[in-house]
Formats: C-alpha cells, structure tokens, sequence
C-alpha cells in the first residue's frame, strides 16, 4: 500500500524534483515521560515507518539518486533495551519496501548533496523546525557557491495541495483499515450503551470505549472521546469526562477507534436511563432525520457543501416545529438563524486524520463528491441549559448522531452502520445485558 502511495506521488513530479517528508519525534508530556507516539500523517502515508525521527527523501530522474529512500534511527542494543526494538536500515529496505536506506546521521550531508542536484525541491516549510534549519541553512549556502556550479533548486514547492488530493481518494487497502476501525469503533459505542446507568462515571465509560478499541486490535483512540452526559454534551469539544450521569439525561459520545493510522469518527446520543423521554425524543428524531437527508446526498456528483445544506433545512423545520424559531424556513436558512443551536458544519473528510486531508472547494465553488472519498455526517441540536430563549423543557439537552460514508461508484456505504440510531435500537441496545465488573468501593480505595 505504501509504495502505491509513493509512486503515484512520483507520478505527479517532473524530472529533476527532489521531496522531502521528515517524520515526527517523540515529544515530552512532563518532565522525562512522553506522550504516547504518533507519526506523522503524511509521512506515514508515504512511507509505512511508525518510528519516531525518520526523514522520507523521494527523487524523480536525479542522477545517483534513488527514487524512495528513508533516513532513520539506527539499530542500537543499548537504547533498544530501554525503548524496544527499532527497524533500522536494514529492516526499512527488507520490510517496507525501500530502495535504500540511511541512518539518520546521514541526514545532513546526504540531503544537501540532493538538494544541490534537484531542479525542485518539494518541502512544507513551517512544520518541522529541525528540517526547516537545515534546507534554510542548505539553500543559502548554494546561492552563494553559483562559481562552483552550485545552485538552489530554482523553485520550492509545498507538497500538500497534491499529496492531500491523493490522500483524499482511499484505495481499496485502506478502506480495508477504515472498515475495521468502524467495526471496533461499533462495538465500543454497544457496550457503552449497555453499561451505562444512573450514577456511572463518564470517565468509567471513557475507559471502556479504550479498552474496546485496544482489545479489538487498534492502536487505540483516534482522538479523545467525548462522554458528555446532560447539558455537557452541549459543549462540543467535551472531554473532562468528570461527572457521573444522572438519571432522566441524555448522555452523547463521540468517540472513534483508529487502525495503523486511520481513523473512525462515530457519534451516538442515548438516554442514561435506557428510555428516552418525550422531549428527547423529539429532538432526537428531529437530528435523526437531518443526518437521513444528509446521507442521501453523498453520491457521487452531489456537491460536498449539499451535505451540510439537507441538515440544515431539516434542523431549520425541526426548530420551528419545536417553538425555538418561527420565521418561515427559508429565512431560517438564508440568515442563519440556526446558528445558536447548530454551529458547526454537517461533515468532514476522514481518514488517516480525523479531519483529514483535501480541500473542500475547487476554486471557489464547492467540489463535487467522489468515489473512494470518505467523510462524516454529523448534525446535532445543542440547547444549553442557561439558554432563556429556550422553551424550559429543551434547555440541558444536546443531540448528535454522527457516521462514516464512503462515497461508491452508485452511491454511497455507511461504513458505521452496525451503531443502532433508530430509538427502538438505541433503547434496546441500553437494556442489553452489562459486561463490566462493579466498581470497587471508593472509600476502600482511598483509605
């Protein structure tokens, strides 16, 4: 898969272009303790390598270049016996697939050499300082050494606008990856549905939503999760997850499991209590129903932005019908005046980000949907409880149901279909049988 993503990247260069893609480094959480690795997206794109400090160096009709080498950590017992095993450049060239590879104390000689030889030289300046110093350093040198034949590459180019478009379009191998982290990310949102309950602790079901996600294969969450229960879930980018859930709420998760890299982004809403009251379910159904139109325009031709555009008329008419707005709907949406209880957009690519890459525009006209692009759909409603333009009977709840599609050569697949949303499913789904152990006394643990 990776060395798919590197030729076609080739494919788009002229001769004479050199492209450089630096990885990233472990970065410290407090004092000696790092947080939890992650690699880069573009570089593992790229490359496959899910080690830290590496450099990707791609050449396309350079003379005593190769077309794809990779710079790394070299193996090294004595630091492996405290961090683990590393690829080395012996593993990079038998593993994944590369014509060479160099240990990264290579890097600096190796990469000016290159730079002096490219006619381009692709490089995402402002990401990466320790690589930003060294091509800054490489590029004034060269505008000084022109009477010894040396020159700078004549144009420098960002790489992002034609590896994102790639990026976009997922191959077959990678839907493969989405699929899973759909299917784990499913199971997780089950579970969670069953455990919870008046007086559980929104970080108990944090907690179960990682353990899924770890248990089932994945490298863990593809960004934290949301468990927001009440007037919380009111506060889109909750993640506290501090309170216990209280009987009589709601209780939204958004939270999506990620396999090698890439990401599944699901959101469900479900009542604490496992029945969803009148008003909730009203709500509900009113958000339920917007991200049915939404889903029904991802097809290919449909433009991106008429996604956004069905939840929004749906939500429009659903807060007219609940007594929040009353001007004729058609107001609603030409002067936003949905805003104060939907503020965000209705979807966003997905992928190896969770925001992943690609523009949404093509100019400045909406780009069409697809195939093999992916992408949420996602409305909700959000009435916070301090909220006096309200009907008090609205006031602390917050809704949204969010899947991942897939755009196909006739239309589309939810690649998240196995999380229940219809009420009878979410409800039967909160009274399947618990899985979890009791808790252990919390005076016990103390003392």
């Amino acid at each position: 898969m990776y060395l798919q993503h590197r030729q076609a990247f080739l494919d788009r260069l002229e001769d004479g272009d050199l492209a450089l893609f630096p990885g990233a480094g472990h970065v410290i959480r407090n004092h000696d303790v790092e947080y939890p690795f992650r690699q880069q997206s573009d570089y593992l794109y790229l490359s496959g390598h899910q080690e830290a400090d590496g450099l990707l160096m791609l050449a396309k009709g350079i003379e005593g270049l190769p077309e794809a080498a990779l710079f790394l950590l070299p193996r090294d017992p004595e630091r492996e016996t405290w961090t683990g095993i590393r690829l080395g450049p012996e593993g990079a060239m038998a593993q994944l697939g590369f014509e060479q590879a160099w240990p990264v104390e290579e890097l600096p000689k190796r990469v000016t050499e290159a730079i002096h030889a490219a006619e381009r030289l692709w490089y995402r300046v402002g990401e990466h300082p320790r690589t930003d110093k060294l091509v800054g350093e490489v590029l004034t040198a060269a505008r000084n050494k022109s009477r010894l034949g040396i020159h700078p590459p004549a144009a420098l180019m960002d790489p992002t606008r034609v590896l994102h478009e790639q990026r976009l379009h997922k191959g077959e191998d990678e839907l493969q990856l989405m699929r899973k982290a759909a299917a784990v990310s499913a199971e997780a949102h089950l579970l969670a549905m069953a455990q919870a309950a008046p007086g559980v602790g929104e970080w108990e079901l944090e907690a179960l939503l990682d353990y899924t996600f770890r248990r089932n294969g994945g490298r863990g969450w593809a960004y934290p999760s949301i468990v927001a229960g009440g007037a919380s879930a009111c506060v889109l980018h909750y993640t506290s997850n501090g309170a216990r859930l209280r009987d009589g709420d709601l209780v939204l998760i958004d939270a999506g499991a990620e396999f090698d890299g890439y990401a599944a982004d699901i959101t469900r809403s479900f009542p604490v209590n496992g029945r969803f009251s009148e008003v909730q379910r009203r709500v509900y159904e009113i958000v339920l129903a917007a991200e049915k139109a939404s889903i029904e325009k991802c097809v290919p031709g449909q433009p991106w932005a008429g996604v956004h555009d069905a939840s929004v008329r749906v939500l429009g008419e659903g807060l007219r019908e609940l007594g929040v707005l009353e001007q004729p709907l058609d107001e609603i949406v030409e002067k936003e005046l949905y805003k104060p209880w939907y503020m965000h957009n209705t979807s966003h690519w997905l992928g190896l980000d969770v925001h992943d890459a690609g523009s949404y525009t093509h100019g400045k006209q909406p780009r069409p949907l697809e195939q093999g692009m992916c992408l949420t759909v996602e409305p909700g409603l959000y009435f916070p409880a301090g909220d006096e333009r309200l009907p008090a009977a609205l006031r602390g709840i917050g809704v949204r149901i969010e899947d991942d599609v897939l755009i196909t050569a006739g239309g589309h697949e939810v690649l998240t279909s196995a999380t229940p949303k219809e009420v009878a499913d979410v409800e039967a789904a909160c009274a399947a049988a618990r899985i979890m152990p009791p808790r252990l006394d919390t005076e016990l643990v103390q003392s």
